[in-house]
């Protein structure tokens, strides 16, 4: 489990000068079923690709995929996952953070936030291969760029056990 260190980069995260705080960023996320997930390949080359998201209150993204997929081999090899949210409007989420193939005793509290997300994915849990990825952030940045000057915030997740 993460918990939310939020920096300081543009100076805005202070208590009435910023327009983002952690309910709005919430619902951004929420309202996008879309992200382009960005892995690593086996040769250090990007490779990314458009899955269905849905996001815990804890700012965790959770997909699914097929086990023969190449985000599916990439992430056993290298958790580093990159996530793009958003591009319409202007405003997107770029979210970097670290992924964990969720085990079937963890299943029950994410596919819950899945499952609402994505009515259809319950029929998925038939698929041949089909996996569960929860992403746990380390970095979120907001540009809304649709307002003048942009609106961009940055935010860093830090583990609960770190100092």
């Amino acid at each position: 489990m993460f918990a939310p260190a939020w920096v300081l980069p543009f100076g805005g995260w202070k208590a009435g000068l910023s327009l983002m705080n952690k309910q709005k960023l919430l619902e951004f996320l929420g309202a996008n079923r879309l992200g382009v997930l960005s892995t690593i390949g086996p040769g250090g080359e990007p490779q990314s690709a458009l899955v269905g998201i849905a996001v815990t209150p804890e700012f965790e993204i959770v997909f699914d995929c097929v086990a023969r997929s190449r985000k599916f081999a990439n992430l056993q090899r290298d958790p580093r996952a990159a996530f793009v949210i958003g591009w319409q409007g202007e405003v997107t989420v770029q979210f970097e953070g670290v992924a964990k193939q969720i085990s079937s005793t963890e299943l029950g509290k994410y596919h819950a936030i899945y499952f609402e997300a994505f009515a259809d994915g319950p029929t998925r849990l038939k698929w041949e291969g089909i996996s569960y990825f929860v992403v746990a952030p380390k970095w979120i940045r907001y540009s809304g760029f649709d307002k003048s000057p942009p609106e961009i915030e940055e935010f860093a997740f830090v583990q609960e056990n770190q100092p």
